[in-house]
């Protein structure tokens, strides 16, 4: 019997010898569950260049920047997006923001659809709530990794897009009014016209025009993306043509009642000019470049209305058709010190930058991620935004100047459900600091 168990042993080793072989090759093969964001590093410049492992991204966009050679410090940044079948790239070529960012020195973002329609997603329930899991998810972690790549300014962060992204651009401004500053949508729909509860993502009754609803339904939708959101809601600027036979002309004045309630301005303009021939333009809520709600609509033009020159008119409406902030010196050294003091589901923590460089620094901006589960409920000493994730604590205006030597130190209160380090790693105006 001892002679037959040997046999058998001896027969079965080269085929557990095997299966190990097979075990430990797709260990070593098999892709990660889930990958951790990319530490967040400038673009080469003047280049569009596509950054993967942003971050959270549950329906596969792929991003692409286009930062200037001459960025601006704390640079404004700009959401472009595509059409239906476009993508990051065709945008890039497609429309002048590139060119307009060597001027004024922004950066750009190209969200691009991976999907086979190479259609946004404005039509499914995750897609229209703050969060939801889908595209709007995606582009919020593309503006949170360029934030901390280039110390962008938060409050200046912009949506634009043209038909599947001009519907996207609506989205965008309802789920994260927090986020982005203004939006300008050519070709588009209300936020909210496009839903569908079957998977499909086609609506007919809306992209007919046949979808009509008050201003304070329109505003409800918006408003029901973030449920307790108060803050300022984004400016909106909507472009449509007449004889759109794709998105029809109707959708155009129900984007203004959305906006004009959502902004709580009246729908009678209070401004009417025609910018140029057969171009009818109104302003509700103001009368200058940056009314609360622009709306321009083009006589005998159909879906396909955008055209050169029309991002210019974006930028002014954007605010950001001038230089911007001259761009201060980056720091040549810097030390940071943080630790925190916990409870049970809360902490606080203390941080204390020191300019390590030869020369002062006149205005900054500490870029650093919190640990997952983390949010910060308040802070001193500097602003922060966002709460979580991907931060950027911006100077008050009575400690904006740090002296070759000098330090500063600054705080924030944050909830927790397990982590409550401190981060590991701190930028300075985009500069990496030392950790003590």
């Amino acid at each position: 019997m001892i002679d037959r168990v040997n046999s058998l042993g001896r027969a079965l080793r080269p085929l557990l010898g095997a299966l190990l072989l097979l075990l430990t090759a797709a260990v070593l093969t098999a892709p990660a569950a889930s990958a951790a964001p990319r530490a967040a590093a400038p673009v080469p410049a003047a280049t569009l260049t596509e950054v993967t492992g942003f971050g959270a991204n549950p329906s596969n966009l792929q991003m692409y920047v286009y930062a200037p050679a001459n960025v601006t410090a704390h640079p404004a940044v700009l959401v472009a997006v595509h059409w239906c079948g476009g993508s990051g790239p065709a945008m890039h070529s497609g429309t002048e923001y590139a060119q307009l960012a060597d001027r004024y020195g922004f950066v750009i973002v190209y969200p691009s659809v991976t999907r086979s329609s190479k259609c946004f997603d404005v039509s499914s329930p995750q897609a229209l709530r703050r969060g939801g899991g889908s595209d709007p998810v995606g582009v919020k972690s593309m503006i949170d990794w360029v934030t901390a790549a280039y110390a962008a300014d938060t409050a200046r962060v912009y949506a634009t897009g043209i038909s599947s992204g001009a519907m996207m651009t609506n989205v965008l401004l309802g789920d994260y009014p927090d986020v982005f500053a203004a939006g300008s949508a050519f070709s588009g729909v209300p936020f909210g016209c496009f839903a569908t509860a079957d998977g499909s993502e086609w609506n007919s009754a809306c992209s007919g025009g046949t979808v009509v609803h008050t201003a304070q339904e329109w505003g409800d939708l918006v408003r029901g993306a973030y449920p307790g959101y108060t803050g300022t809601r984004p400016r909106m600027q909507v472009w449509h043509g007449t004889e759109d036979d794709v998105l029809r002309y109707p959708n155009f004045g129900e984007e203004i009642k959305q906006w004009t309630n959502v902004r709580g301005v009246s729908q009678t303009p209070a401004a009417t000019d025609s910018p140029a021939s057969g171009w009818t333009r109104t302003r509700y809520g103001g009368t200058g470049d940056q009314a609360p709600v622009e709306a321009v609509s083009l006589q005998g033009v159909g879906h396909n209305l955008y055209a050169w020159g029309m991002a210019a008119r974006v930028l002014t409406f954007f605010g950001l058709d001038s230089a911007g902030p001259t761009p201060q010196p980056q720091p040549t050294g810097c030390k940071v010190t943080a630790t925190t003091s916990a409870w049970s589901t809360g902490l606080t923590a203390s941080v204390t930058l020191t300019n390590t460089g030869s020369g002062a620094i006149d205005g900054w901006r500490l870029g650093f991620t919190l640990p997952s589960g983390q949010t910060i409920t308040n802070g001193w000493g500097a602003t922060y935004a966002p709460v979580s994730g991907a931060v950027t604590a911006t100077n008050a205006t009575y400690n904006g100047t740090l002296a070759a030597g000098a330090s500063v130190t600054v705080g924030y209160q944050a909830n927790h459900t397990g982590n409550s380090a401190a981060p590991g790693t701190f930028t300075l105006n985009g500069t990496t600091c030392t950790r003590s």
